[in-house]
């Protein structure tokens, strides 16, 4: 019987909006404001439940007291009913809904200097099951890279850089694709220090027929603009005309829908080596992650103490 008014979301003020079920995804936070306007002679369940894959246990509760009712007295209904687990709509329909207060709107250039598309996809990497991002699926180097990159160890993981993008044009998110094997990786983005960088995050099936998962991503580092979510498969040439411009909250998680897009942007303005991920840990151990690097000529000298992994000894 009560409402959440939501007015910040990962540090930034929102337009207050109004809800019953608030989604909260792997590595967010939100601030709520509930008014206790309901009868005060009951206790009232306040419930957490599982989305995007089916709760293998029951729903965690808890009670929203009116002093001076005892703690421990029972509400007298039944807990609410969870959201349906794999009805993506209302969650996406939250995730368009939050927009920045007004007053505190930080306004996003209005143009980037590079556009880098990630596909999200489960794969097989030497019989194991494993998570992807363009096909390749991430791995941590034993030298840090911070300290890679400050001292030039060309051999402390691959060089190469990976993939912008994947075969936009031939890819269907919606299948299963009978090629699901996957490369691995530890290379890294480099970025253009004080560059604007659009990242498009598009979701697909997974290795089961008719499933795609909910992903959080996560940006070490940095605050992004969030510029939109759709659903199906992002067209390059038109979705980026439906972008907010004018008041795109500011976040540094973002969910990625099942079957569907996620566009952010963000300034290259932290000199540093940076993870982005997907906040699930099992999926970022998986492979689902990438690194960007930007500004390290601008990074001072590196404390001995940092040092003794991988090809940092003696440094």
């Amino acid at each position: 019987g009560h409402k959440l008014t939501v007015v910040e979301a990962d540090g930034h003020y929102v337009e207050p909006f109004v809800v019953q079920n608030l989604f909260i995804y792997s590595g967010e936070t939100y601030s709520v404001l509930v008014k206790a306007d309901q009868d005060p002679t009951t206790n009232y369940w306040i419930t957490s439940n599982i989305v995007s894959r089916p709760a293998p246990n029951t729903p965690g509760q808890g009670v929203l007291v009116y002093y001076p009712n005892h703690p421990r007295r029972s509400p007298p209904t039944i807990p609410p009913a969870a959201p349906v687990w794999n009805d993506s709509r209302p969650r996406m329909a939250q995730s368009q809904a939050i927009k920045a207060r007004r007053g505190y709107i930080h306004t996003p250039p209005a143009v980037s200097d590079r556009v880098i598309v990630f596909l999200n996809t489960q794969n097989e990497l030497n019989g194991r099951r494993r998570w992807s991002v363009n096909n390749v699926s991430f791995t941590h180097p034993l030298t840090p890279y911070l300290i890679a990159l400050k001292h030039n160890l060309t051999h402390a993981f691959d060089q190469n850089p990976p993939p912008d993008g994947y075969d936009f044009l031939n890819y269907d998110i919606y299948e299963r694709h009978p090629n699901a094997n996957t490369t691995s990786s530890n290379g890294i983005y480099r970025l253009n220090f004080n560059s604007i960088v659009d990242v498009i995050l598009q979701n697909a099936n997974t290795m089961n027929p008719k499933n795609s998962e909910t992903h959080p991503w996560h940006l070490h580092g940095h605050d992004f603009w969030v510029l939109g979510y759709g659903e199906g498969k992002f067209d390059m040439f038109n979705d980026p005309s439906k972008y907010n411009l004018v008041n795109p909250i500011m976040k540094n998680t973002v969910p990625l829908h099942p079957f569907g897009w996620t566009a952010l942007r963000f300034k290259a303005d932290n000199p540093g080596a940076w993870s982005f991920h997907c906040h699930i840990e099992s999926h970022l151990f998986m492979g689902m992650g990438v690194v960007f690097a930007e500004g390290i000529e601008k990074v001072g000298k590196l404390p001995s103490s940092i040092m003794g992994c991988g090809q940092t000894q003696g440094l």
